[in-house]
């Protein structure tokens, strides 16, 4: 299988496509699978514009609308994992992945998947370690504090990664692991990179929660973006043997080397027909037995450890994993159940004060939450909050199938159609509201001041830039060099706490 690796999108889907479209002509290959490592700015509308951390000279509304409104298509599979310049709003419908446009999937706050066979995890947003033990009790509209959390990684989603088994192929994250650099070519790194070199030679640069996935998971390759340079590095773990290939990537821009194309053994046969995109078994159980560690306030809460009396390690057994894939009816495609639910941008209109969406709960999150019977932590979050759930109207009638479950295959993505709301019979949660806990009178109550320094707001890239001989002409992964609501009131003792603090956290 033949899969192009992106670095940070920025919205420019038009210009990934084309270079990957340029890329099969010229090498006379066909690319059967595309990754995109965060920042992918999904963005439907205006509307989603406003929730992105972003000064306001950089809202610039791309091209991702045309793919959502059905303008376009893209032209193959896509898997996404966010970044910190996202269309916050939108991504939070999705806590446990779905399609954001048809053939364009995101996985969701963490998220493992299997593409034929290929098993590919994910863990969205940046780390910070103020927010990393909080709950997710953000919804839009957001303050400039929870702009910014919203984005932040969460103790619980990395917690639920680290209770994975077996064999993972590739792992994709928007942050780089903590000290990577040590296993590449650091020198060349700070000559390309030269204001990296205070935080290397501090050990400060990169996610201490990444580093802990990497030395656990273990996987065949970890791909990932944000610090818009191209960097590889070759991990050797010694206890085990294996080895784990990185790879991180530019942004997309002119002479940026921002994509790869690499070659995959894959499982199963690769031919004309559609790609075998399927849930993880271990993952959704997994999911469904940690259900009870979501937490949606904004205080700290830490995941049991082995010196308590409940239980700490949640990976699977065979029969917990058959429990699960019965709920499923043994059937772990991934449904092609994209619909629309809010109206796509239109250059013609003109809106000169654009405001922050109130949130939705969506009907893909309602149906995935309602078969694993879990729940969707943004419901959590707008009940805790004393907010009214609202939820997401498809946009056309016809996007519901025989079993009133939305069918991409029937959708038809126009814009002049009747809103309907059929999916108001359920809240999404399998628990009562929660008791006893104080609900904050606004949001601004819990909005966190952070010292925020950026690629988070784009600040010019002043190194030399990675120049590519020809935009189809891209490195190949071989330059690697071969070195040698009962459950959010749930409370436990604070464990591991330290390793994930910093006196200085700057948001990159």
């Amino acid at each position: 299988m033949k899969i192009a690796v992106e670095g940070c999108a920025h919205g420019e889907l038009e210009k990934i496509y084309e270079t990957i479209e340029n890329i099969q002509k010229a090498e006379k290959i066909k690319i059967d699978l595309l990754l995109c490592c965060g920042d992918f700015q999904s963005t439907r509308n205006l509307e989603d514009l406003q929730t992105m951390a972003v000064p306001k000279k950089y809202m610039d509304i791309c091209t991702f609308y045309k793919y959502y409104s059905g303008e376009k298509i893209a032209p193959i599979l896509t898997i996404f994992i966010g970044g910190n310049h996202e269309a916050s709003n939108y991504l939070q419908e999705l806590p446990y992945g779905g399609w954001v446009a048809p053939n364009i999937y995101y996985l969701g706050y963490a998220g493992v998947v299997k593409v034929n066979g290929i098993r590919i995890a994910g863990l969205s947003g940046i780390y910070k370690s103020h927010d990393f033990f909080r709950g997710r009790h953000e919804f839009s509209p957001y303050t400039e504090g929870t702009k910014k959390s919203v984005y932040h990684v969460r103790q619980l989603d990395v917690f639920r990664l680290k209770q994975l088994s077996g064999k993972i192929d590739i792992c994709m994250s928007h942050d780089w692991p903590k000290g990577i650099y040590n296993f590449g070519n650091k020198a060349q790194l700070v000559r390309f990179k030269p204001h990296f070199k205070d935080e290397i030679d501090q050990e400060r640069l990169g996610s201490r929660p990444c580093e802990d996935l990497l030395n656990k998971l273990q996987p065949s390759l970890w791909f990932s973006a944000h610090l818009h340079c191209k960097f590889a590095a070759l991990v050797s773990h010694e206890d085990t043997g294996r080895v784990t290939k990185f790879l991180a990537l530019d942004k997309c821009l002119p002479k940026r080397r921002f994509l790869q194309v690499l070659d995959i053994d894959s499982v199963e046969h690769i031919d004309d027909e559609e790609l075998k995109l399927e849930y993880d078994l271990e993952w959704l159980t997994i999911l469904f037995l940690t259900n009870h560690l979501i937490s949606v306030k904004s205080s700290q809460h830490f995941m049991p450890g082995p010196n308590g009396s409940e239980r700490y390690n949640f990976t699977p057994t065979d029969d917990e994993k058959d429990h699960v894939h019965k709920k499923f009816g043994y059937d772990l495609k991934i449904p092609r159940n994209f619909c629309r639910t809010v109206e796509a941008y239109n250059p013609n209109d003109i809106n000169t004060n654009p405001q922050q969406p109130k949130s939705q709960i969506n009907p893909q999150s309602l149906q995935f939450c309602d078969n694993l019977g879990i729940d969707d932590p943004l419901s959590m979050a707008m009940i805790v909050g004393g907010h009214e759930l609202s939820h997401s109207s498809t946009l056309d009638g016809s996007d519901l199938n025989d079993s009133g479950l939305f069918d991409q295959s029937n959708a038809e993505l126009n814009s002049s159609c009747d809103t309907i709301s059929p999916l108001k019979r359920k809240s999404g949660l399998c628990l009562p509201k929660p008791i006893g806990i104080t609900s904050p009178s606004s949001q601004d109550e819990i909005s966190i001041e952070a010292s925020e320094r950026d690629s988070e707001e784009m600040m010019p890239d002043l190194s030399p830039p990675l120049e590519m001989k020809e935009e189809t002409t891209l490195p190949t992964i071989e330059e690697i060099p071969n070195l040698n609501a009962k459950p959010p009131m749930k409370k436990f003792k604070r464990r591991n706490e330290e390793i994930y603090k910093t006196e200085e956290d700057e948001e990159l």
